[in-house]
């Protein structure tokens, strides 16, 4: 609860204006039973219809009264609801957004976007039925029974035993139900894991006719989740008869005893219809409990899913925002303001790109497995390596280390003479160009994409970068040139066309360090080579994962890893004479007819 009252806190007022329209909404309802049975008493009774009018004047004022109260509610209550999970799903995307890399991998993709979706859904409409409704229901049975016992303390005594009876079997089923539908947000994280895998390689699938296998895969996943839900809910479920079963009793007795005070006198028929209307109106609401069972327990499930992101610590922004949970906007501001002191202390000087390894290993978090061992180099600013390796070998994982994606387990690594840890993340990712393995475009024109490595960038400069990636008579060609619109991925390109617009994203950074992750596997080798020319005149450090010799032979220096060792290093001509495997790989390529050049 700490979660929820932490960001409804800014929005107390309208909370409270919700619950004191709701009181008063609620105060008129429990006054027109008693009406009701002044009504049957005084005027009914003694043929009185002046008395009638009078009470059944103020009954109607009453219930329009009611009416108005209840809209105003609703309307506070839905600007709180609503204004607490904006922010609180905004709070959450930005401590995602915040997590390093290491800490990302911990949560599925398909789990983050379930709590950010689902789960803070299920605490709006949560908070909104508890300002509007759920409260309603504790202060209905309070209220119905200190009415009755007002009205007749003998006959509302019955009701006052019977509460606390349905009271202690409600909680402890809700207590019960809130471990069960933990796992069955747990069940669903999993069916949208599977619906992510699915529709993001939905044609491969088809190539491959495995849509039986996949409804299959689907099916089953779905149906655990079915089985779960039906299991908690069942168990819900099972409040609603017991409470019938004891409320029910309830109003026979109270008939029963009324019947027999009306015959001696100690009671009217009016307090007798009081009280019996009081039990039905305790029955209406102990009835909505088996649904607020429902609705906290998946709500305190939800909460807690919440909270864990929100909870998670993260070396790389601690910084905590005003609801006192760790947010990505105001740690970007943090970090931006100690990238200013880093900057002014070290006299401003922007990063060169001179990169050294010193006896590195790394390992993922999740994993006891060394991807990489004892690695060491040194690259000087503006110059080019080289990485190959059979998959596996850690060329990926090693160039991560340099955006510091992740930390290293051991030795260390420097960037222009100062240790990685020194310098802020911030400032060294904004000068880093980095191009994955796997190519991502966003929904948007070809302009919006290339522009996304620096939203600053003047269209002059998104022109130089895509003429440099070697994209821009592609782009030219297009009807709408720069501004034609790319579809889910970018998947009205072609592979090679996407890798060339990636390319273009990062070097509008006008980037220190330039990382291409086998970036140019997609490119024909005349395209390739001219890229890489172009990349020739350009000051930056260049790290390129690459299979084909074609593209080594120009580099300063080539990183040769085999099973996350570094079992090579040297440039071209010195790796023909001491490496038999890069020789061998020399040869296999050019024996294929593989140009090469210079």
């Amino acid at each position: 609860m700490s979660l929820v009252f932490s960001f409804l806190k800014k929005y107390r007022t309208a909370s409270l204006l919700a619950l004191l329209m709701m009181v008063i909404e609620l105060t008129v309802e429990l006054a027109q039973p008693y009406l009701i049975s002044k009504i049957i008493d005084d005027g009914i009774a003694n043929s009185d219809l002046s008395v009638v009018w009078m009470w059944g004047g103020v009954l109607l004022i009453g219930t329009l009264f009611a009416f108005g109260a209840g809209i105003a509610s609703s309307f506070f209550a839905s600007y709180a609801s609503q204004g607490f999970a904006s922010d609180l799903r905004e709070t959450l995307y930005d401590k995602v957004q915040s997590f390093s890399y290491s800490v990302f991998s911990k949560f599925a993709t398909s789990s983050l976007i379930t709590r950010m979706t689902g789960d803070i859904t299920m605490l709006q409409d949560t908070i909104f039925m508890s300002l509007r409704f759920m409260t309603r229901v504790p202060l209905v049975v309070i209220g119905s029974v200190a009415m009755a016992m007002i009205v007749n303390f003998k006959l509302g005594l019955l009701l006052a035993l019977t509460v606390p009876l349905l009271l202690v079997f409600v909680l402890w089923i809700m207590r019960r139900a809130g471990a069960m539908f933990k796992n069955v947000q747990k069940r669903l994280d999993k069916v949208n894991g599977v619906i992510q895998e699915n529709l993001t390689g939905i044609r491969l699938i088809r190539v491959f006719v495995r849509m039986k296998h996949e409804n299959g895969r689907f099916a089953a996943s779905s149906g655990k989740l079915m089985k779960n839900t039906v299991s908690a809910l069942r168990l819900t479920e099972t409040t609603m008869p017991f409470i019938m079963l004891v409320m029910n009793a309830s109003i026979i007795a109270v008939l029963w005893f009324g019947r027999a005070d009306i015959a001696s006198g100690s009671a009217t028929v009016g307090e007798v219809v009081a009280v019996a209307n009081y039990a039905l109106r305790t029955i209406g609401a102990l009835s909505a409990f088996s649904w607020i069972a429902v609705t906290f327990s998946r709500a305190g499930a939800s909460s807690q899913r919440v909270k864990e992101v929100l909870d998670t610590q993260d070396g790389e922004f601690k910084q905590t925002n005003a609801y006192g949970y760790q947010s990505g906007a105001s740690a970007a501001a943090f970090e931006q303001s100690r990238t200013d002191e880093t900057n002014a202390h070290y006299g401003g000087a922007a990063i060169e790109g001179a990169v050294e390894f010193r006896g590195v290993s790394f390992k993922y978090p999740t994993s006891d497995i060394k991807v990489l061992e004892d690695i060491s180099f040194e690259i000087g600013a503006g110059k080019r390596v080289a990485i190959m390796g059979a998959t596996g070998s850690g060329k990926s994982s090693l160039v991560q280390l340099i955006p510091h994606l992740y930390d290293r387990d051991k030795g260390e690594i420097t960037i222009d003479g100062r240790g990685i840890d020194e310098w802020d993340t911030e400032h060294l990712r904004r000068s880093i160009g980095y191009v994955p393995q796997e190519v991502l475009l966003f929904t948007g024109s070809i302009r919006e994409n290339i522009a996304w490595g620096r939203e600053d960038a003047t269209f002059e400069e998104i022109e130089e970068a895509a003429k440099i990636a070697q994209i821009h008579e592609t782009v030219e060609k297009l009807p709408n040139g720069y501004d034609t619109q790319l579809g889910q991925r970018g998947v009205n390109l072609s592979g090679g066309q996407k890798q060339r617009l990636s390319i273009a994203r990062a070097l509008v950074r006008k980037p220190s360090i330039l990382i291409l992750d086998d970036s140019t596997s997609a490119l024909d080798l005349a395209t390739e080579s001219r890229l890489l020319g172009a990349l020739e005149d350009i000051s930056c450090t260049t790290f390129l994962i690459t299979q084909k010799i074609s593209s080594t032979q120009a580099a300063d220096l080539i990183l040769l890893l085999d099973e996350g060792r570094l079992i090579a290093g040297g440039t071209h001509q010195e790796l023909m004479r001491m490496s038999e495997l890069y020789r061998h790989i020399y040869e296999s390529q050019f024996e294929q007819g593989e140009a090469l050049h210079a």
